[in-house]
C-alpha cells in the first residue's frame, strides 16, 4: 500500500540477513493492532501466500470479549475459523524501541482469497481503487490529540520497565484521580514540553525512525494534552501511519510511566481529543484536482470561487452522506460526549471556508496556496479507526463526484455558530445508538458505498458496544441515586 518503496519476496533474505525474528500485525475494527512475533524462517515461508490467523479478532471486542450476538465472520458455528493474513511487504519498518526488529503489517482475506469485508486495510484499499480506475488517487493528513497521564510511584512494575501499571492503579482508584502529565491549559507552549523533554523528543525521533514522520508536535489546550500532525501523504499510507502512531506513543510512553489516552472525551468540562482528517484528490502526476485554475466570479457561494467542479461534487458527497457513516467517525459511547456544543466540536452537517467550527473546513485560495486545496473533516475523534475515517470520507466524496451531487446547504460565514440560525444543516447523531441505527438502516448511504457485509459486521460490533453500555452501572448513577431514591 505504501508508495515510497517496493519490496519483493525475492529481496527478503538479503533485507533480513542479520535478523532472527519478525513482528507482524493486522488491524481490527476498533483500530487495534493484533499480531505476533514469528521466526525469520516462518516469515520467509509465508511472505508470499500468507498464513492462518484466528478470525476471533473480528469476533470479539476491544477487551477480547466475544460478541453476544455472533457475527458472520467469526463465531462458534464456524469454529472461529482461520483467516489468511498476507504480509504487505511495502509496509516494512524496524521497531527502534525493540532493538530494530523488522515489522510488517498484514491484510486479511477469506479462505477464497477475497479481501475480508471488515479488514480496515482492505476497506481503504478498495476505496482507493475506485479512484485509480479513473486515473486519480487521494492524499491525506491526520491530526491526533491525546491526553497523557503519569501515575504516582508504585511497586507495580514489569521486568522491562519500572513504570507502574495503569490497570493495577485503576483497580484501586477511580479514573478521575489519574494525575495529568502536566497541569493547566497551555496550548502551543514551547516551555511545557521541557518538563518531560526526554519523552517528548523520543516520541518525535521514534516516529521518524518508524516511518511515521511528524510535521508538527506540540502541546494542546488541556492538562497533559499533546497534538501530533502526521506528515501529509497518500491516503492508504496515511491510514497506516495514523494507526502506527498510537503504537509508537504507547510504546515510548510506557518506559516513562506515562499513559497516553486517545478516547474522545477523557475529562468532563474540557475539550475532547480530535482526529481531524485532511483529504484531497490528485491525478496520476500528483496535481491537486480540487483547485480551480481560474477564479469563478459567478460561484453560487464566494467560499467555492477557487474550488473545482470535482471538488464541489466531492464536498457535496461528504455533506450528503455524513449522517449515515457516523459510527465510522465516532465509534464509541464516549465519542458523543465530545460532539457537543461549545467545545470546538462540530455537531451539524456544516461547512465553510476556513471555518473551524464546521464539520468540513474548506482550505483553499485565497487563504492557502493552490496545491494545498483540501477538505479538513473535523468530526472524527482520536478514538476512531483511521482506516475507517479515511475510507468513509473518500467513499462519500467520490460518490458525490460520480453522481455529480450539488452542495446541499450554504456555508457558515465567519462568526456564524454551528447550530445557530444560519446553520441549515441537520444535527448529527447525539449517541452511538442513534448513529448506528442510521448506519444500518436499509437505505443507508453506508450500505451503498461499502456493501451490506461490512455494514452488518461493523454495525453489529457497535450494537454490542451499546448493549454493554446499557448494562453498565456508572459512578454518576451511584453518586446521584445511592442515598436519594
Amino acid at each position: 500500500m505504501a508508495l515510497t518503496q517496493s519490496i519483493t519476496v525475492e529481496a527478503l533474505p538479503d533485507l533480513l540477513k542479520h535478523d532472527t525474528k519478525v513482528k507482524l500485525a493486522g488491524v481490527d475494527v476498533d483500530g487495534m493492532l493484533r499480531g505476533k512475533l514469528v521466526s525469520k524462517k516462518k516469515f520467509l515461508s509465508i511472505a508470499k501466500e500468507g498464513f492462518g490467523f484466528c478470525s476471533v479478532i473480528f469476533g470479539w471486542d476491544m477487551h477480547d470479549r466475544t460478541y453476544d450476538k455472533e457475527l458472520k465472520i467469526s463465531n462458534k458455528e464456524n469454529g472461529y475459523r482461520d483467516l489468511i493474513a498476507v504480509p504487505d511487504l511495502n509496509s516494512f519498518r524496524r521497531i527502534p524501541w525493540e532493538d530494530n526488529v523488522p515489522f510488517f503489517l498484514v491484510s486479511f482475506f477469506d479462505d477464497d482469497s477475497k479481501p475480508l469485508c471488515a479488514d480496515p486495510r482492505g476497506l481503504i484499499k478498495a476505496t482507493v481503487e475506485k479512484l485509480e480506475k479513473k486515473g486519480c488517487n487521494a492524499m491525506a493528513g491526520a491530526e491526533l490529540e491525546f491526553f497523557q497521564f503519569k501515575l504516582p510511584s508504585s511497586s507495580s512494575s514489569t521486568t522491562d520497565s519500572p513504570a507502574p501499571s495503569v490497570a493495577s492503579y485503576l483497580n484501586d482508584n477511580p479514573p478521575h484521580t489519574l494525575p495529568p502529565l502536566t497541569e493547566g491549559m497551555f496550548g502551543y507552549s514551547i516551555t511545557r514540553p521541557t518538563l518531560n523533554k526526554s519523552y517528548y523528543h523520543e516520541v518525535y525521533d521514534s516516529c521518524a525512525k518508524f516511518k511515521c514522520d511528524l510535521e508538527g508536535w506540540h502541546t494542546e489546550s488541556g492538562p497533559g494534552v499533546y497534538e501530533a500532525a502526521l506528515e501529509f501523504g497518500q491516503i492508504s499510507e496515511m491510514a497506516d501511519r495514523a494507526s502506527l502512531f498510537k503504537y509508537v506513543v504507547r510504546s515510548v510512553a510506557s518506559g516513562y510511566g506515562i499513559t497516553p489516552c486517545f478516547m474522545a472525551k477523557p475529562r468532563h468540562g474540557l475539550p475532547g481529543n480530535s482526529g481531524h482528517t485532511h483529504v484531497s484528490v490528485v491525478d496520476k502526476d500528483g496535481k491537486n484536482l480540487f483547485f480551480r485554475e481560474e477564479k469563478d466570479e459567478n460561484a453560487k457561494y464566494p467560499d467555492i470561487a477557487h474550488l473545482s467542479d470535482l471538488g464541489r461534487h466531492f464536498l457535496a458527497g461528504i455533506l450528503d452522506g455524513l449522517p449515515d457513516v457516523m459510527p465510522m467517525l465516532a465509534p464509541t459511547i464516549n465519542s458523543y460526549k465530545r460532539l457537543v456544543e461549545n467545545f470546538w466540536a462540530p455537531v451539524t452537517v456544516s461547512w465553510g471556508l476556513e471555518h473551524r467550527a464546521a464539520s468540513v473546513r474548506l482550505i483553499a485560495p485565497p487563504t492557502s496556496k493552490p496545491g494545498a486545496t483540501r477538505f479538513e473533516v473535523r468530526v472524527p475523534g482520536a478514538d476512531a479507526n483511521p482506516y475507517f475515517v479515511m475510507a468513509a470520507i473518500l467513499a462519500l466524496g467520490w460518490r458525490g463526484v460520480e453522481k455529480k451531487l450539488e452542495i446541499p446547504i450554504p456555508p457558515l460565514g465567519k462568526g456564524q455558530d454551528v447550530g445557530g440560525s444560519a446553520d441549515k444543516g441537520a444535527r448529527l447523531a447525539r449517541s452511538l445508538r442513534e448513529a448506528t441505527d442510521k448506519f444500518m438502516s436499509k437505505d443507508s448511504i453506508a450500505r451503498e458505498v461499502f456493501g451490506d457485509d461490512f455494514v452488518d459486521h461493523f454495525g453489529g460490533s457497535r450494537e454490542n458496544e451499546i448493549r454493554l453500555w446499557d448494562e453498565a452501572v456508572t459512578d454518576w448513577e451511584l453518586k446521584r441515586y445511592i442515598e436519594t431514591v
